[in-house]
């Protein structure tokens, strides 16, 4: 994922227009689409690239240019139908990464099996949240602490591998504080500064939120 991908979001309720929104604000190439016009004319205030139009419609998506997008967002709200829908054609179309937002745990299931890379829940993945992941080229999760403090889990880079904290001083490199290490689905608090890192680790971190781009 990143900036230099390109993104459609399918959909403009809430949860849709916040993905849009921030991956605009955050420099990405969106198009939004939804097919009531009134949802379309106020996403166009934020958003450059917006389409009224039916995305069941086959004919639509390929109009659209689907195909070429990187990642495709359905966040239809109210119709699985059309969600299932929108992700199978997605698929067929040949995006190689399909996200869509369903409600509930058999709607989870259906979504996985007829496609969907990935599968949120808005209630516990925020529109926001799910945004920033995107744009944040080697982050795992970020979690937004406050307004301007986040905390982020994030791969040890190849660079940063067989080295350890007091040599790589990441608090002065990149103005962030190592809070945990990830290992083995196992976190630690109790850190060892002079332990070298290993690849297979993974780094919780916190920072503001301004300066994450220095990670990036």
């Amino acid at each position: 994922m990143g900036l230099d991908k390109s993104y459609a979001v399918l959909g403009l309720g809430r949860y849709g227009l916040a993905v849009a929104k921030e991956l605009v604000k955050n420099g990405a190439e969106v198009l939004a689409v939804d097919q009531d016009e009134d949802l379309v004319n106020q996403a166009a205030l934020d958003i450059p690239y917006c389409k009224c139009a039916d995305i069941t419609d086959a004919e639509v998506i390929r109009q659209l240019g689907i195909s070429n997008m990187d990642v495709v967002i359905v966040a239809i709200g109210g119709s699985l139908e059309a969600s299932v829908m929108a992700v199978m054609l997605c698929k067929e179309a040949g995006v190689p990464e399909v996200i869509a937002k369903c409600s509930s745990e058999m709607n989870y299931k259906i979504l996985s099996k007829v496609g969907a890379d990935m599968v949120v829940f808005p209630e516990s993945e925020s529109g926001i949240r799910l945004a920033k992941n995107l744009v944040s080229s080697g982050f795992v999760d970020i979690i937004e602490l406050s307004k301007d403090v986040s905390m982020v889990e994030l791969s040890v880079r190849p660079e940063w591998e067989g080295k350890n904290l007091v040599e790589l001083n990441l608090r002065r490199r990149y103005d962030i504080n190592v809070i945990a290490l990830v290992q083995d689905k196992k976190v630690s608090i109790t850190i060892d500064p002079e332990k070298p890192l290993k690849s297979s680790m993974k780094l919780i971190v916190v920072a503001n939120t301004a300066k994450l781009s220095r990670l990036r």
